[in-house]
């Protein structure tokens, strides 16, 4: 794999010119035209469908209105009541929302169920299509249902990725959904586009998470796509089946690029054929000269089995790099581990290694990444006449979908699955997030899903208990199944795949799926249960403000599982004040008692109290910083607390990581930078400020007050240097912040305390 470091043309979708002084004349040469890297820019397929969205007229600066939306049951609840308290009165796009998250309604009495049947009401209400539990995982559905090529899809999933059947799609926090059901726009710079273009063919046993794993291990650190959309392009996509190109393209979530798309093809068309859709096919590739800001060039052919280690989808090995070196690999994923997990669990897998080799507890395939018909049936083809042994290991297999579930039951694969001890179960995203297969203390799963980060399966370092994940191919995990538990690539075993052709059975969706095509029933009743609650009263920003620093956080990088865990939590997600008791549970125990008892002081400026009778520390603070700024006084500041770290919002999109901030008096962000656009957004969103301050020693630390003078005014100026000051023993000592780039709505988001109170005007 090869990463260019400048830009790179590709013409005619198989030669590759470097951005070079005889760039120019190779492509003359090779054309017999000139050429203009501008006009070559505006060439990519990325370029053609944005434009087509974009409502602004300015291509540097675009404004997007997406074809269709889709949510789940984590996140429909709290997109809809923000909706609606900003004065939604119907869908006016296509908005699915699927129930694969909070599926399982055993525990925590009706509170999933209620949120089904919010979302069937709201559905029946808005003019929207529910998807029953059990039917498909989001993404899944949204391929077989949704997709088009050269459409835009919106997702509050950070996995929303259907480039490779030609739909550009993207993951974001739900307010911005919301503004999409309020005819509003998604605005964004123009985004680089980086090219993946692919040569030669996947060996035998080398399936799509591999190919994914190292794309991911290889970018990853460097930034080399954040933020930009991946264009995979050349001979070898022609080379990949599309189920298997859907398995490399959902995982480039986890390389912090902002959406992809893929050249499309027969087998495209043929995708779309076989699921009653060939009206939304059409063939696209890029212009004859195309310029692409980077280049990523793989050989397929190369590529090995993979597997990511905990805690990170980018901590990647080869599986046969990770047996010749293994104790000393697992000496490192020790290392990595202290530092994810402050020390709070002993961890190890060294006691995983079993006369030289690695022993695992568990395999899953699963989800939107490894349910796909070809990755089951593979591992079906691998296992078949084997047995997982009556042992620790365990295997479980959760196809993406009912359609893909009854075409494995009518071609036998299930049952060739279940003779050797694995169960196959419904579709359901929980193993992905900790709501299902959590392991046992110090157990090891190998899964192909799509993350592993820390306690993301479901284990609680509050309970003393720590179990992991490693991402691996469904082909490498059934050949591990077949031997028993013992780490094996699927390249090492002689297996003859029988690549059965996949039937689409409508029927299913047919007969469960409410569609209201489009049509709005006013007269409907939304279901509310004692569990969905409103979105508590949110101030604009004021004048003056005083954070207090809650929580300090040093990891490198610091994900949106840690900043609100996943898993058990899940069932609370529509109820704002009793999600937010979880925030930062696994990472900072202390940081909501923190965050409450500093939140005191607002609440009590806004029933027209003193502030310092509520929090009596404040007194001196307040008293310090008006000998230099004598106008400071109850009637033009408020009080809130923030958080520092150092590169937060690594991972999903959910709104909220920021929203449960800001419900507990947060105010904003400290960081030094900002893991991925869509939780800086998810910041803004909440009327929360997502400041930056350069690497290096910190001017403030923990349960330190910062006072921002003139805040407002700095929004309202654009201000480029946001001056602030720690009080700390009687004296104030300055500091300087920024803000970052931020849109004219953006800045009146944050004046007005939230997109609720931007859109109530």
């Amino acid at each position: 794999m090869k990463l260019y470091e400048q830009g790179v043309y590709l013409v005619n979708g198989e030669k590759l010119v470097v951005d070079d002084a005889q760039a120019a004349a190779q492509i003359k040469q090779m054309t017999g035209k000139d050429v203009d890297k501008a006009e070559a820019a505006t060439q990519t397929m990325a370029y053609g469908i944005l434009q087509k969205h974009n409502t602004s007229g300015n291509m540097q600066n675009l404004q997007i209105k997406f074809d269709k939306l889709t949510s789940h049951d984590i996140t429909y609840v709290g997109i809809i009541q923000t909706a609606r308290a900003s004065g939604l009165e119907k869908f006016p796009i296509p908005y699915v929302l699927t129930n694969c998250h909070n599926s399982l309604c055993a525990v925590g009495g009706t509170i999933n169920e209620d949120d089904h049947m919010f979302g069937l009401t709201c559905a029946k209400k808005y003019g929207g299509i529910y998807v029953p539990p059990h039917q498909a995982v989001i993404h899944q559905f949204a391929r077989e249902m949704l997709a088009g090529v050269g459409k835009m899809i919106l997702g509050s999933d950070s996995h929303t990725r259907y480039g490779a059947l030609g739909t550009m799609a993207m993951g974001e926090g739900g307010p911005e959904l919301v503004k999409q059901l309020l005819n509003k726009t998604y605005d964004i710079a123009m985004p680089g586009v980086i090219g993946v273009y692919m040569t030669g063919t996947p060996a035998k046993g080398v399936g799509p998470q591999d190919i994914a794993l190292a794309i991911i291990g290889e970018v990853f650190d460097k930034g080399y796509v954040k933020n930009k959309v991946m264009e995979f392009v050349g001979p070898g996509v022609n080379n990949m089946s599309v189920d298997y190109r859907i398995g490399v393209d959902v995982m480039t979530t986890e390389t912090t690029c902002l959406s992809s798309i893929w050249k499309t093809d027969n087998l495209v068309k043929e995708f779309y054929d076989i699921h009653g859709r060939i009206g939304e096919y059409s063939e696209l590739n890029p212009g004859d000269v195309a310029y692409y800001d980077g280049m990523i060039e793989i050989d397929l052919s190369e590529i090995k089995p993979m597997i990511a280690m905990p805690f990170h989808p980018s901590n990647t090995y080869t599986i046969e790099e990770l047996n010749a070196n293994l104790m000393d690999i697992l000496d490192d994923c020790e290392k990595r581990a202290k530092v994810s997990l402050d020390g709070q669990v002993d961890f190890t897998l060294k006691d995983k290694v079993r006369n030289g080799r690695l022993y695992v507890d568990q395999g899953i395939i699963a989800g939107c990444a490894g349910g796909g018909f070809e990755n089951i049936t593979d591992a079906a083809d691998i296992l078949r006449g084997t047995s997982i042994g009556p042992d620790e290991f365990t295997l479980s297999v959760y196809p993406a979908s009912t359609p893909i579930y009854m075409e494995l039951v009518r071609n036998g694969s299930v049952a060739d699955l279940m003779e050797t001890g694995a169960i196959v179960k419904t579709a359901f995203c929980g193993p992905c997030f900790g709501a299902g297969d959590t392991p046992s203390n110090n157990g090891f799963s190998i899964r192909h899903s799509t993350r592993n980060f820390p306690n993301r399966e479901g284990s609680k370092l509050q309970n003393g208990q720590i179990s992991s994940v490693a991402l691996m191919d469904a082909r490498s995990i059934a050949a591990t199944a077949a031997n028993k538990g013992y780490l094996t690539a699927a390249t090492d075993m002689d297996v003859n795949y029988t690549k059965p052709k996949y039937f689409f059975d409508s029927k299913i969706y047919e007969n469960r799926v409410f569609d209201s095509h489009g049509v709005a029933d006013s007269s409907v009743d939304i279901k509310f249960g004692p569990n969905i609650k409103d979105w508590p009263a949110m101030s604009a920003l004021p004048e003056n403000l005083f954070l207090k620093v809650v929580s300090e956080i040093h990891d490198p990088v610091t994900t949106t599982d840690e900043l609100i865990p996943s898993g058990e939590t899940s069932s609370y997600r529509s109820n704002p004040l009793g999600l937010a008791e979880f925030t930062l549970s696994r990472k900072d125990p202390e940081y909501v008692g923190r965050a409450k008892e500093i939140q005191k002081a607002q609440k009590a400026l806004e029933a027209g109290e003193c502030a310092g009778e509520a929090v009596p520390e404040l007194k001196e603070i307040v008293h310090t910083v008006k000998k230099t700024y004598p106008d400071v006084n109850h009637d033009n500041f408020g009080v809130g607390s923030t958080i520092f770290a150092v590169k937060p919002g690594d991972g999903s999109a959910r709104e909220q990581a920021a929203s449960c901030q800001k419900v507990l008096g947060g105010w904003a962000n400290i960081a030094n930078e900002y893991a991925t656009k869509r939780y800086r957004s998810n910041l803004i969103n909440w009327g929360m400020l997502p400041f930056i301050i350069p690497e290096g020693d910190l001017p403030f630390t923990l349960n330190d007050y910062i006072f921002v003078p003139g805040i407002r005014q700095a929004v309202i100026d654009k201000a480029d240097v946001i001056e602030a000051f720690v009080v700390k023993d009687g004296q104030l000592k300055p500091f300087e912040m920024k803000l970052g780039d931020l849109t004219d709505d953006e800045r009146d988001i944050i004046l007005k305390g939230c997109l609720i109170n931007y859109y109530r005007g």
